[in-house]
């Protein structure tokens, strides 16, 4: 397994859930990580935690939909390392419900976040590892969603970042810079806080939890932690993707690790409507 030490790595959406975990793991393996996350207080907790542990961490608080901030913050990793080595497109949005009953401008959110960030945040750190020609791994978190056909406008999302890896692994074939997709399954991570509050309060309490939230509303990590524990049959942790990441990007360059599902033991149906 290659190390990590002396490397540099930019992560997206690493204020909570599984961004954060994937730049605690690659922080205590040994790389300078720059967080990027929607919510400063959290992101910032997130970069606090990794030098209390003895790690490198640099966070700023931006929407990756903000173009000019996304390319500056890579670039920025970039100079401030010996180049850069891996970009963890972790940020990702979800508005869960049925086409028809859509509103188009939450569509709008989901592409920019999803999809349009996730090319621009790649084409920034394909040119930073070329200019210091670094190995490097581009590693983007998509999902199973985008094996279904009942997942809406968010399957949507998640088909299209698919098919940016697969024309990313084509462009760098020939170049020491590998494209690597992950999709996990249901995860115990903040990524429902869009869901109905009806259904995350019954999964909680089915859980064994009482936490009574509204939709909208960022849960502890305490919360989440217990869920993990109690609910391991049919949610993965943040902790196991952040490891599949860690298995990627220590590979040899001459491998091409292009897809990794990490699933549950069960699956679970999510709500569509």
């Amino acid at each position: 397994m290659a190390s990590l030490t002396g490397k540099t790595v930019v992560v997206t959406g690493a204020s909570s859930g599984i961004g954060k975990s994937i730049a605690l793991t690659l922080a205590r393996e040994g790389a300078s990580v720059f967080l990027a996350g929607r919510d400063p207080a959290r992101t910032k907790a997130t970069a606090d935690e990794i030098v209390a542990a003895g790690g490198k961490a640099t966070a700023e608080a931006f929407d990756v939909t903000d173009i000019d901030r996304l390319q500056g913050f890579v670039a920025k990793a970039a100079k401030a390392g010996d180049g850069l080595h891996v970009m963890v497109n972790a940020a990702g949005l979800e508005f869960p419900g049925a086409l028809l009953k859509g509103d188009p401008r939450r569509w709008k959110e989901v592409l920019d976040t999803n999809v349009v960030a996730v090319a621009v945040g790649s084409q920034a750190a394909v040119k930073a590892m070329r200019a210091a020609k670094s190995e490097g791994h581009i590693v983007t978190i998509s999902s199973i969603a985008s094996k279904r056909a009942d997942g809406g406008f968010y399957s949507a999302s998640k088909i299209a970042v698919n098919f940016i890896m697969e024309t990313l692994r084509a462009e760098l074939e020939n170049e020491p810079i590998r494209a690597v997709t992950i999709l996990p399954g249901a995860v115990g991570t903040n990524f429902a806080r869009n869901f109905p509050a009806e259904f995350v309060n019954g999964f909680a309490k089915a859980a064994g939890i009482d936490a009574e939230v509204r939709q909208g509303d960022v849960l502890p990590d305490a919360v989440f932690d217990t869920l993990n524990e109690r609910a391991a049959a049919i949610l993965a942790k943040p902790q196991d993707i952040a490891d599949a990441v860690l298995y990627a990007i220590q590979q040899p360059i001459t491998l091409n690790i292009s897809e990794i599902t990490v699933r549950p033991g069960k699956s679970i149906t999510l709500p569509s409507d």
